[in-house]
């Protein structure tokens, strides 16, 4: 890999352990906005240091996910080892990379940080030092796991991530006592990352508005208030008329109590319709409806066209055995992470990748009305008026997902 010149941030991520006013520090916090550097940086100031301190040690990369930290810290540091003068064995199938420098080595271990349980899988092992990467985005009872590992002399904690609210539990513990806990803090921008044109910076502060532009772009922790989808416009997302498509998909959000809320979606070009909506409240209504009360609704939502797939409510579990008991329809669970499938809404919005017909009256309400809770302490919505919030939350992480239009996606369809 051909280096660039780096910024006194990179460098000072990269080299902070050889200075001499912050060498005696315990760990190092870099965070800020997306595409600064800061993760490459971190990740080669690790490896680095590691092997210029220690041999025949143990060390810990750890992500979200042993998949995102191969695909996010360990394919890119790869790239960079050899610039380094350092060489390396590949153990990726088994969760390892051996690295030799000068007769030097040592072995670092990569572990994913998914939920509560992935403490376990960290358990045990005596390391010399830890890199979390996006470290918001784990449990504090994995970090808090692989922090008590680092009982070699001298050892190190590395962390890297993104903000998120001022509530998060990283923020407040480690951020805001940062001197307390002897910790450098190093907070980027974009404009600490050279390598990148002001037209790519352009192009990314177009991709997010309301709270993720000021976490993502601005690199502030800034707690999640207003309304959820503010870039929304009725003027740039809502049709009169909906060009033949040729595609469909209906998105699902079941409720008994609460209402039920169906979108038929059609494609056309590259661009996804809500040509229409089957949305039925208990309450206002006055009278409750069965399961297959419901999927009658669903069968003439669908109409005479061939729908490829329902994504349904995941929590749904009735009305999903209801839709394949009559055999008519496949359907798939729905990806429901709330607030990565509100990013990802957003980011449909902003590049027109999903459209609206005028006629989906309880749909367009809602977008007017659906906002952030101020009272909840972290990023969630009110619990109100998001029912069809919910099934265009469902179809945009889910269907959109799968159709190629964001990134990649793994689905299995089952009837």
């Amino acid at each position: 890999m051909r280096f660039k010149r780096f910024s006194s941030k990179q460098r000072l991520a990269i080299g902070w352990w050889t200075n001499p006013i912050y060498r005696r520090r315990d760990a190092v916090i870099c965070d800020g906005a997306v595409r600064s550097g800061k993760t490459l940086c971190m990740s080669m100031g690790f490896v680095s240091w590691a092997m210029t301190t220690y041999t025949g040690c143990y060390f810990a990369l750890c992500g979200k996910t042993v998949t995102s930290l191969k695909r996010n810290v360990v394919e890119p540091l790869l790239g960079t080892l050899g610039a380094m003068g350092l060489t390396y064995i590949e153990k990726l199938s088994k969760n390892y990379i051996d690295i030799e420098m000068s007769g030097r080595r040592n072995r670092f271990y990569f572990f994913g940080g998914r939920d509560e349980s992935s403490a376990a899988l960290i358990q045990g092992i005596t390391l010399a030092g830890v890199m979390l990467d996006e470290v918001a985005l784990m449990p504090r009872s994995f970090v808090e796991q692989a922090l008590a590992r680092c009982s070699v002399a001298g050892s190190k904690l590395w962390f890297n991530c993104n903000p998120d609210n001022p509530y998060h539990w990283f923020y407040r513990e480690w951020i805001k006592k940062a001197d307390e806990k002897n910790a450098l803090y190093i907070h980027f921008t974009m404009e600490d990352n050279p390598s990148l044109t002001k037209a790519v910076r352009a192009r990314y502060e177009r991709l997010y508005s309301g709270v993720f532009y000021e976490r993502f772009i601005l690199g502030k922790w800034t707690a999640a208030s207003g309304a959820v989808y503010p870039m929304f416009s009725e003027e740039k997302h809502v049709c009169r008329k909906i060009p033949q498509c040729d595609r469909f998909v209906i998105s699902c959000d079941y409720g008994t109590v609460n209402p039920s809320s169906f979108g038929l979606w059609g494609k056309c070009g590259e661009v996804w319709y809500r040509i229409d909506e089957y949305y039925y409240d208990s309450r206002r209504e006055g009278v409750s409806r069965t399961d297959e009360e419901h999927y009658s609704g669903l069968e003439r939502l669908a109409g005479n066209r061939k729908i490829e797939y329902i994504v349904a409510d995941p929590s749904a579990a009735s009305f999903i055995e209801c839709i394949r008991r009559h055999g008519v329809f496949d359907v798939i669970p729905a990806k429901n992470d709330v607030i990565s499938g509100i990013r990802r809404v957003s980011d449909a919005l902003r590049s027109g990748k999903i459209m609206f017909s005028e006629k989906c009256h309880d749909c367009l309400r809602e977008f007017a009305q659906y906002c952030w809770s101020e009272k909840s302490g972290g990023d969630a919505p009110l619990k109100e008026n998001d029912h069809a919030m919910d099934d265009v939350r469902y179809f945009v992480s889910t269907a959109l997902a799968a159709s190629g239009s964001d990134g990649f996606f793994a689905m299995s369809v089952s009837r």
